[in-house]
């Protein structure tokens, strides 16, 4: 959730924040629940004020009034009566009052709370203005030996490629009928080779972040609640994407959710906690099965290992104080992780700068890192496809926007309480990640090129096939 003081004091900085990201939102009508909240809270802790007040006024007066009533003649009853019903009258008026601006605090609170949850996080200046991916701003390439992006396959290494789902069919690598079985469209079970290929790759992104960078490494829980996807601004827009488990149907007291990245976890560890500055930056590292609906995907990508409802993924998470510099420092130093990863698997990439269009709610800026894939793109006169970039990492700076909603903070030197800052990163995820793995390093027969980095983790073996 965004700072509504801020909202408060430069409504337009979040009008055209929402405006650039595309992200349709009511400042306006947030400005008045804010205005009729204040108020009401304003006219209670008047009230409540008055109530002390007069409750240390009268109360004397009304004890001096029922003395003087025990010695009063009929003649005067009356009148002591009628004095100390409109003494006791005040306080419950003063009382009414107070109830009824509270019950006017909550009815602006509640929807006010609905609306902010809406609320993007403002992209930061120098995030390139644009509508969508196709505006994104390539920032460099990287491609091994020899590589040549602008050519095609063919011409770069001297044969037709085979693609992914033709290399997987020649080596047993999964089994998508049988997937299917179990668990419907886009399910599949890596079988044999791929399976080893799969988790050695895992392995290798894990040991990198954690034993070489120095991330610690932590497991999560992958089945979170709905207040940890809210905290990590996965809902309230992402919704349609994760899958619900209706817990509360059968007699639990709430809902459960599966996540689609480790990330979601690792930030709920710390909800509502306040760190003191030497814990910080937390630098943090897990590798979760993650969930995914695609739900609005269809077309796109059904085939093959792209677009998956199940996948694995090693995941990196930094908390750290609020400092701009420190924060693009983290950002960098994550993104050079990625791309030692994948230089070591010898795999051609690009780092593209998102524009605001494609940035979501909850990012000031990301980067993502796409590799090349031959078996993706337009097709040839042959009807083979020419080869194209496709999306498998993305680096986000979030500043305080995850941190505020899940109140995450931490005490600065001078023992004042701020939010955190929070980023993260994808190192590896897969089997998405062994689509370029595969046709990148296939050979002229089909057989498969290991990577040297990637060969002790697959027992040292050098191919496959």
């Amino acid at each position: 959730m965004i700072d509504l003081k801020a909202l408060r004091e430069d409504p337009d900085r979040f009008r055209d924040g929402a405006s650039a990201k595309r992200i349709d939102v009511d400042i306006d009508r947030i400005l008045e629940l804010d205005a009729a909240r204040r108020s009401a809270l304003t006219e209670a802790e008047q009230a409540r004020a008055q109530q002390k007040a007069l409750s240390r006024e009268i109360g004397p007066q009304i004890g001096q009034a029922r003395g003087a009533l025990k010695k009063a003649s009929d003649a005067e009853r009356p009148a002591l009566e009628a004095s100390i019903a409109e003494l006791e009258a005040k306080p419950a008026a003063l009382k009414a009052q107070v109830q009824a601006a509270e019950s006017r605090v909550a009815q602006a609170t509640q929807p006010l709370q609905a609306l902010l949850l809406h609320v993007p996080l403002p992209p930061d200046e120098d995030v390139p203005r644009g509508g969508g991916a196709e505006d994104n701003v390539e920032l460099r390439r990287w491609t091994p030996e020899p590589w040549n992006t602008d050519l095609s396959f063919e011409a770069a290494r001297g044969f037709t490629p085979r693609t992914h789902l033709d290399l997987i069919d020649q080596h047993a690598l999964a089994d998508f009928p049988r997937g299917v079985k179990v668990g419907g469209a886009r399910h599949y079970a890596l079988t044999g080779d791929g399976m080893l290929l799969h988790q050695a790759v895992l392995r290798m992104g894990f040991d990198l972040i954690t034993c070489e960078k120095g991330f610690k490494p932590m497991s999560v829980p992958v089945i979170v609640r709905e207040s940890c996807m809210e905290g990590t601004g996965f809902f309230p827009e992402g919704r349609e994407q994760a899958y619900h488990i209706e817990e509360s149907n059968r007699g639990a007291g709430h809902d459960l959710f599966l996540t689609g990245t480790g990330e979601v976890g690792l930030m709920g560890l710390f909800a509502d906690e306040i760190l003191d500055r030497d814990q910080l930056p937390l630098k943090m590292a897990t590798v979760s099965t993650c969930f995914r609906r695609e739900a609005g995907a269809a077309g796109r990508d059904t085939a093959g290992l792209y677009r998956i409802h199940q996948f694995d993924k090693v995941e990196q998470v930094v908390i750290d104080v609020a400092d701009d510099a420190g924060e693009r420092a983290h950002h960098k130093m994550m993104i050079g992780i990625v791309e030692e990863l994948l230089q070591r698997l010898e795999l051609p990439y690009r780092l593209l700068q998102c524009c605001t269009g494609d940035l979501g709610p909850k990012n000031a800026d990301m980067v993502d890192v796409e590799c090349w894939m031959p078996s993706r793109g337009e097709l040839d006169e042959n009807d083979r496809p020419k080869g194209d970039w496709g999306e498998t990492h993305s680096a986000s700076r979030l500043h305080d926007f995850q941190c505020r909603r899940l109140n995450l903070r931490y005490r600065d030197d001078d023992g004042n309480t701020k939010f955190c800052w929070s980023l993260n990163n994808t190192v590896v995820a897969s089997p998405r990640i062994l689509i370029p793995l595969l046709e990148i390093h296939q050979q002229e027969d089909g057989s498969v090129k290991i990577p040297e980095a990637l060969q002790p983790f697959m027992h040292g073996r050098t191919t496959i096939g």
